[in-house]
């Protein structure tokens, strides 16, 4: 038996029907789709839409990349189990979403692309907003997606979507290959049917399943961790995905092994437990810094290491420290020259913890780092409440941190908001922390914010962003709006991009380019600060808005915004020079010239180079472990 459908019809119909299981419970995987319609699409897919109805709900962007973060976000906090179709029309629309595409792709978080493309039978070339290429026929703007997607196809036929449709879903379940995954679609083959088999259409579960890893490499790292006498858990994203919060905080409390976050992995330990040190790394707490710095023996759960984390490979200063990775993803559980832990984190916690006996660490070990947590939650205290005028970014911090309740969820991605947050919120629930950080990509806040509320209307979202991020993507809040969302937004002008400024005060260039001010005569941006009315942006999109200047104004506003059930939109500006301070040792590798004519240049240099002497190369051959058969 057949049905006759178009391709885009057919596509709609075709992931209504899917679904994922896992530990036993099994729901729909797709919310529905995401789209900005045009000429690429108006015919194809976008008609199979409308046909749908409610059945396969259909949700109207303002910005295309902002369409894909907030699908990104909505994966995140549903923890992959359910995720979003984003929809674009030929050219522009499409490469709009590259960035989305990046975003979901390095966070590995699951979304589905699509995008209208030129005409298969090529009789109308060029078409409007087709980019043409001299020595390839098939070239479009949607190649661009090759190498920020885990899966990319172009469908020229439409019996072709019988093969890859299966293959879009295996990418997008997997919990190692997961990611961004395009189609890119031909606006006539969109529209083109085909007698399609009834069974394609079948309601169709996909297991989610938890790999074991290998039985020897889970014997040698039990040996490792026997060994060692000052142990780190690094918790990474894994942790959240694989739904591990309460085998971790059971294996840190047999073992006394602390645990350190990455921004995926905050929350895996609430702040307070006692063998929690926050956030590891460049943005991390003196607490987890201070023991990364001697630890003989880093478990990584779920993590990429990437050099935040690591802070440039100067974090681990312990020559003879050892790591072992707990990873679904081969390539990540290898770095470092690990005993690779390949597979799902909670079986793999559990296979660890019953090899390794009555293993502890010592209780001096346990007192020290009980006392750095304490240590550091006084240190938060102090940072919320300076009385600085204007108010720090900490203490702005620390007002919405006390203005939300445990389950809430907080929002941000890209400048100092992430490192701030990384090292001063306290989170009470494994979910509250929501914050991109992956790809450091700015104009995701507010899309985010939605994509959030949109996973757990349950919860209330505070969206936290700085100017030079809202200034980018401020559009959102009119989708919100519109879909009758209520975010929290906290706009936070200093009137520059305050975090790549301290980058390049950090290379000598004293924050050339970074600061919002007029050009003068002389050609620099020298003149007075620009002052932009961020209040009646947020009117003017449908938000509820206030500007507030001090701390007690700014608490009665998030008092008031809480009550509200509207997007509410909070203005509050700080210096631009106050931002809260490093700790510990760690370093990031920011390349800076050799030679250069300007002073501070010059000693930025030689600060360089005695900072990057503390890099280690633990992947290379060579490294003490390597291959070691114990």
């Amino acid at each position: 038996m057949s049905i006759r459908l178009t391709t885009g019809q057919a596509i709609v119909r075709y992931l209504m029907n899917q679904r994922v299981e896992f530990d036993g419970i099994s729901d729909r995987f797709f919310a529905g789709m995401w789209g900005i319609f045009g000429h690429g699409n108006i015919g194809g897919v976008a008609e199979a839409l409308q046909e749908a109805g409610p059945s396969f709900p259909y949700y109207l962007g303002r910005n295309e990349q902002a369409m894909v973060h907030s699908a990104v976000a909505f994966a995140k906090l549903k923890s992959r189990r359910q995720a979003f179709a984003c929809l674009s029309s030929i050219g522009p629309g499409a490469t709009n979403m590259v960035t989305g595409a990046a975003t979901a792709t390095v966070n590995r978080l699951p979304v589905l692309l699509l995008s209208g493309d030129a005409f298969s039978e090529r009789l109308q070339d060029p078409v409007l907003q087709q980019v043409g290429c001299e020595h390839a026929g098939d070239v479009t703007a949607n190649d661009a997606f090759r190498s920020v997607v885990r899966f990319w196809d172009r469908i020229t036929r439409p019996e072709q979507l019988i093969s890859t449709l299966p293959e879009v879903m295996r990418t997008l379940v997997s919990p190692a290959d997961t990611g961004a995954v395009f189609l890119a679609l031909p606006q006539d083959i969109q529209t083109y049917a085909f007698d399609f088999p009834d069974q394609m259409f079948e309601p169709r579960v996909w297991p989610i399943s938890r790999q074991r890893a290998d039985r020897r490499q889970i014997n040698r790292a039990a040996g490792w961790v026997r060994d060692s006498k000052r142990p780190l858990i690094v918790a990474g994203g894994g942790v959240r995905y694989s739904e591990a919060f309460d085998v971790l905080r059971n294996f840190a409390e047999r073992t006394g092994i602390p645990v350190a976050e990455t921004h995926a992995g905050k929350g895996s330990l609430n702040y307070d437990h006692p063998l929690s040190l926050g956030g590891a790394g460049v943005a991390g707490t003196r607490a987890a810094n201070l023991i990364a710095e001697s630890a003989d023996l880093v478990i990584g759960v779920g993590t990429r290491y990437t050099d935040f984390t690591t802070a440039s490979k100067t974090a681990f200063q312990n020559s003879d420290v050892r790591f072992v990775n707990v990873n679904v993803f081969e390539q990540d559980a290898y770095k470092h020259a690990a005993v690779p832990l390949v597979g799902d984190a909670r079986v793999v916690l559990l296979d660890l913890d019953q090899q390794l006996g009555g293993y502890e660490t010592s209780q001096a070990y346990r007192d020290e780092v009980q006392r750095l947590n304490r240590e550091w939650d006084a240190e938060v205290e102090r940072l919320y409440n300076l009385g600085k005028d204007p108010i720090s970014q900490g203490e702005i911090i620390g007002s919405v941190e006390a203005s939300a309740e445990p389950r809430d969820v907080v929002v941000t991605s890209a400048g100092s908001l992430p490192g701030d947050l990384l090292k001063l919120w306290r989170c009470r629930d494994p979910l509250s922390y929501q914050v991109e950080y992956g790809y450091s990509v700015m104009g995701y806040e507010i899309a985010g914010g939605v994509g959030a509320k949109l996973a757990d209307p349950a919860r209330e979202v505070y969206v936290m962003v700085g100017d030079g991020s809202f200034l980018m993507m401020n559009s959102e809040i009119a989708t919100a709006v519109q879909e009758g969302l209520k975010l929290i937004i906290v706009v936070i002008d200093n009137r520059g991009f305050s975090s790549v400024g301290r980058v390049s005060e950090q290379v000598g260039s004293e924050g050339f380019g970074c600061h919002y001010r007029a050009r003068t005569e002389s050609g620099w941006y020298s003149g007075e600060s620009l002052d932009v009315d961020f209040e009646a942006l947020c009117r003017g999109l449908g938000a509820g808005a206030v500007t507030v200047k001090t701390r007690a104004d700014l608490d009665a506003a998030l008092c008031s915004a809480r009550a509200a059930t509207t997007t509410q939109c909070i203005v509050i500006a700080t210096d631009w020079h106050e931002r809260v301070p490093g700790y510990a040792s760690c370093w990031w590798d920011m390349a800076t010239p050799e030679v250069a004519a300007i002073p501070a240049v010059r000693a930025a240099r030689e600060t360089y180079e005695k900072e990057k002497s503390r890099e280690r190369y633990l992947m290379v051959p060579g490294h003490p472990h390597w291959g070691a058969d114990d």
